[in-house]
This record gives structure tokens, C-alpha cells and sequence, in this order.
């Protein structure tokens, strides 16, 4: 890593995401020392204190760099599904599981991508890592359309989509849930630790007819994803499986319902979503200004560290 100047500060950093994982505590500690040397040293703290990403952040940031229109793609598909939402008239619903299924299937090619990239740099693209990549993009599509969501290309960690009610909120005369489309074989679900969430997960429609189809659809693309590894396709197919099935369920349940309540909810739920949203922010905000509150006094600690040293040594003199 060359030495650096104060014009490429941001630059350097982002180079520092795109190196090999097994070279980041490397490259992070000599760019911090570059920073130290040149006398930039709050600089050379907040590099100092970056943390090496896990395998599926690390992952996540390679397809930021590397694939940047399939990536971008993902996030359009989200900020139209954002537009939809918020639309009015017939044409909404239409809308809104279209934009749905141009993000399954970003999701989808972006997790070929990363099966790619994580083999190419002699990562094992296990069931796991590839399940918490997809998790992570469907986070970031998430939180495409707010200014405070998670830095694409500087992750050092997985980011979780939010949870049902800040994505589509509810209305006061009983709850308006979030309506989703029929998922496409491979994609992944949002996860989520509302206990809503997981009820629903659980009680959409148990004997829908087209869940055979849609199982089948899903092992012949784990077939295909086979030929270049069999187990790890295998095992991927049947996690896919059963989020599909779980999909279907609450798909047909939350259509149904939508379908009868969006119009006369509608203004009751732009209200839940609006007041849901600026509770998350104010709540994010808090934890913001409490994480560089707490860099803050250890920079604080450093620095009057640094100078005791030299008053102690001026002293001595």
C-alpha cells in the first residue's frame, strides 16, 4: 500500500476492504502506521480500530466492488418495491410484486456471484456463508432507500434485514402485514426476531397446491449448481426448499389480505410506517452518537496517554 496523502484518505480505506481477506489486519495496520508517521494520527486511529470482516461480510464487499450493476440492480428493484408501496390506485399491488420479483431474482444471480468470488479466493462457499451473504443483501436492499443503513463496501459484518413492521407497518384497525409475492426458486427470507414474524412464518395456508411445483423448480436449480459441487448444492436446495415453502405460505395469506384492506388502510398505514421509521432512526441515532461518544474518550485517553509520556520525559530532562 503506498504512502498517504490527505487528499486519498477515503480512497485508501476503501482499497483496504478490497484486498484479500486473509491481508486486511495487514494492510490496516500499515496504512495505519502511514497515517501515524505523517502525523495524522486521529486518522490513523479510526483505521486502527476497523475491524476485519467475516467471510460473508468480506464476501458482500467484493460484489459491491467487483459487480457493481448486479449489485446496483438489487438496489433499484428495492427502491421500486419503496415507490410502489407508497403509491396509489389499482395498479399498486401489480407493482409492488413485480419489483419483488426482480429482487429475487438480483438475489439469486448476486448469490451465484458470491459462490464465485469466495472460490476464486479459496473460500469454502458452504450452505452457511452463502445463506448469510444472501441475508446481508437482502439487509442492504432493505435499507436502500435510507441515508442511515450500512455503508455498502466497508462491511465487517452481517447486516439483517429489519423486521416486518418497519417494512411495511400497520394499521390501527387491527394490522395492515407486509405483502410479498411468491418467492422464486433459491431466493432467500428475510430473517426476523419478531415474534409476529415467526407466527406468521408459521401459520400461512399448509396445503397450497402449487408448492410441489415450486419444490421442483428448486431442486433442478440445485441440480444445476451441482455440477460444480454436489453437496454444497444439495444442502442449499433443501434450505431453499424450506424457505420457499415458508414463502408460499405467507404469500398467499398476506395477498389475501392485503388485497381486501390496502385501499381503505392505506393512509393508516403511511402513518405506522412513518412513525415506525422515525422511532428507528431516533433509536439508531442514540447508538450512533453513544458508539463515537464511547471512540471518542478512548482517542481522548490515548491522546493525554501520549502526552503525560512526553511531559514525564520533558521533566526528567
Amino acid at each position: 500500500m503506498k504512502l498517504v496523502r490527505a487528499s486519498s484518505f477515503e480512497d485508501d480505506v476503501d482499497a483496504l476492504f478490497r484486498v484479500p481477506l486473509a491481508e486486511f489486519t495487514g494492510e490496516r495496520n500499515a496504512l495505519a502506521a502511514q497515517l501515524k508517521k505523517s502525523g495524522r494520527v486521529n486518522d490513523a486511529l479510526q483505521v486502527k480500530a476497523l475491524s476485519k470482516p467475516s467471510v460473508s461480510a468480506w464476501a458482500v464487499n467484493q460484489l459491491y466492488w467487483n459487480h457493481r450493476e448486479a449489485f446496483d440492480g438489487l438496489l433499484a428493484s428495492a427502491e421500486r418495491f419503496h415507490k410502489a408501496q407508497m403509491s396509489r390506485g389499482s395498479a399498486k399491488i401489480a407493482d409492488m410484486r413485480a419489483a419483488l420479483d426482480t429482487r429475487r431474482e438480483a438475489l439469486a444471480h448476486l448469490s451465484d456471484l458470491a459462490t464465485s468470488v469466495l472460490r476464486d479466493a479459496s473460500h469454502n462457499p458452504s450452505p452457511d456463508t452463502i445463506l448469510r451473504i444472501t441475508t446481508t443483501l437482502e439487509g442492504l436492499s432493505a435499507f436502500a432507500s435510507r441515508s442511515d443503513g450500512p455503508r455498502p463496501g466497508r462491511l465487517t459484518h452481517d447486516v439483517d434485514p429489519p423486521g416486518f413492521e418497519s417494512l411495511a407497518g400497520f394499521s390501527s384497525g387491527g394490522g395492515l402485514a407486509q405483502l410479498f409475492s411468491k418467492p422464486a426458486p433459491g431466493a432467500t427470507l428475510p430473517k426476523s426476531n419478531s415474534a409476529a414474524a415467526k407466527t406468521l412464518l408459521k401459520t400461512v395456508t399448509r396445503d397450497d397446491p402449487r408448492h410441489a411445483a415450486e419444490t421442483n423448480k428448486a431442486k433442478i436449480t440445485a441440480a444445476k449448481v451441482s455440477l460444480q459441487d454436489a453437496k454444497r448444492s444439495l444442502t442449499q436446495a433443501r434450505a431453499n426448499a424450506q424457505r420457499l415453502e415458508a414463502a408460499q405460505r405467507r404469500a398467499d395469506r398476506e395477498a389475501e389480505k392485503a388485497e381486501k384492506q390496502v385501499r381503505e388502510a392505506e393512509e393508516d398505514l403511511r402513518k405506522a410506517q412513518a412513525a415506525s421509521e422515525v422511532a428507528a432512526t431516533r433509536a439508531r441515532a442514540v447508538t450512533i452518537e453513544l458508539k463515537e461518544a464511547a471512540e471518542a474518550l478512548e482517542d481522548a485517553e490515548l491522546l493525554v496517554g501520549t502526552a503525560s509520556k512526553e511531559l514525564d520525559k520533558l521533566l526528567e530532562e
